[in-house]
């Protein structure tokens, strides 16, 4: 695949001018700056001399530094970093935390998802930097937020997808083999965190933008994963009924959810009445599309039991590729379920450009996965892959402080700053 070489940002990118001070590590936090880094946004990526970002280290995987052939920074970190600056600045001492604080100061937007409080010792926190920073944006990402009982809790995803409710329906029920709670296989609670953090500081700097104020954003994941239980919490909601879990089904929604084919599993997804009685057809079992138990999506739950083991016996009989074939003929929306290797040989995927290869300083390119929206006029444009640790830290504090060399030697003899050549 052709590397994607650098470019400058195009002056029409949506966040073109919007400089962001990237105080964060692990995931939700940068998994929000690259969201701003994608949309054109300036991404200074603040990292501790001693190792970085944490995620650097989260491998296997690795990729392979070009020259040395040894490993350079874990796949992990490439997830959640493309398109941002890296400069390694000691916090922990004086000049570290003033040069991270004049950097604040030229700055449109900072993110920190230090504990609660914690970057107050350095002068870093919000009500230390606002007197002088008015129109600052500055957003807090923590596990549970910055009140309530838990707020000095550390916060991580596994922890908070059991906590928030997510595990009490994801799995299979108790009663079947295989049950019990299980975690998403992605990190959920800590994506839909950056997520939310990346649209409330576009709100911000549209507020701000339109004669108000800077402001302080206050993210807490377990907030998120509250408010991502969607239809489950509003079926709680309205009947005082905590849901379980359904494993492959859907608890509104049937048929909705995996059955067997006869070389592996495809998802049926039957929205509607209408659907469902095209679905019978296509199966060449119109008279289940007629049965009177089964006519809507109401007595389709009612009697889930009945006909789930019925639909699984038919689904058996021929192949993915063939149902696939089948449903689409007639406007049902059906699939296999893919690998992720499956995924990324899809012509779906391939047609929509979903797969990246950007320039690496270490691994010369390194693959990533594009951002899912598209602009009809302002179309993201992606420049660096995920920097190495320091490697811009010369460029920016001249570019951004006017520091001089000499005075960078200074620093960096001082274990203020690192430089990677």
């Amino acid at each position: 695949m052709r590397v994607q070489q650098a470019a400058p940002r195009a002056a029409s990118a949506p966040l073109a001018g919007v400089r962001v001070l990237d105080l964060t590590r692990i995931l939700a936090g940068p998994w929000a700056t690259q969201n701003l880094a994608d949309l054109g946004a300036e991404v200074i990526k603040i990292e501790n001399p001693d190792g970085g970002d944490d995620t650097r280290k989260m491998g296997p995987p690795f990729v392979r530094n070009a020259v040395t052939g040894e490993n350079s920074d874990a796949a992990y970190f490439l997830a959640a970093n493309r398109g941002k600056e890296s400069v390694a600045i000691d916090i922990t001492t004086p000049e570290g935390s003033k040069l991270v604080r004049a950097l604040a100061a030229k700055c449109d937007v900072l993110v920190e998802n230090y504990k609660v409080g914690g970057l107050a010792k350095y002068g870093l926190d919000y009500d230390s930097l606002r007197a002088e920073m008015p129109e600052l944006i500055y957003c807090s990402i923590t596990g549970f937020g910055q009140t309530g009982p838990y707020r000095q809790r550390a916060g991580y995803d596994y922890l908070i997808q059991g906590m928030g409710g997510l595990m009490s329906v994801t799995g299979e029920p108790d009663s079947e083999p295989g049950g019990g709670p299980q975690r998403a296989g992605v990190a959920l609670a800590d994506i839909l965190s950056g997520m939310y953090a990346s649209m409330a500081i576009l709100a911000a700097l549209r507020h701000r933008d339109a004669g108000g104020s800077g402001q302080h954003i206050d993210i807490g994941m377990l907030d998120v994963q509250v408010a991502t239980l969607a239809n489950q919490a509003m079926n709680y909601l309205t009947t005082g009924r905590a849901p379980g879990r359904m494993g492959k089904g859907h608890l509104n929604i049937v048929p909705y959810g995996a059955f067997p084919a006869s070389e592996g599993h495809l998802i049926l997804a039957v929205g509607n009445d209408t659907q469902f009685r095209r679905m019978a057809q296509a199966m060449d079992r119109p008279d289940i599309g007629d049965d009177p138990r089964f006519a809507t999506i109401a007595l389709r739950v009612a009697h889930r039991d009945v006909l789930v083991p019925m639909l699984e016996a038919i689904t058996k009989t021929r192949s993915i590729d063939a149902w696939v074939s089948a449903m689409e003929t007639v406007d049902v929306p059906c699939g296999p379920i893919n690998t992720i290797d499956r995924v990324f040989a899809d012509p779906q995927v391939q047609a929509r450009g979903m797969r990246l290869e950007l320039p690496h300083q270490a691994s010369q390119s390194v693959p990533s996965v594009a951002n899912p929206i598209r602009f009809s006029v302002t179309p993201i444009r992606y420049g660096e892959g995920p920097p190495a640790l320091g490697q811009h830290t010369r460029a920016v504090l001249q570019r951004v402080l006017g520091v001089a060399d000499e005075a960078l030697r200074e620093l960096a003899a001082q274990g203020a700053i690192q430089e990677t050549p």
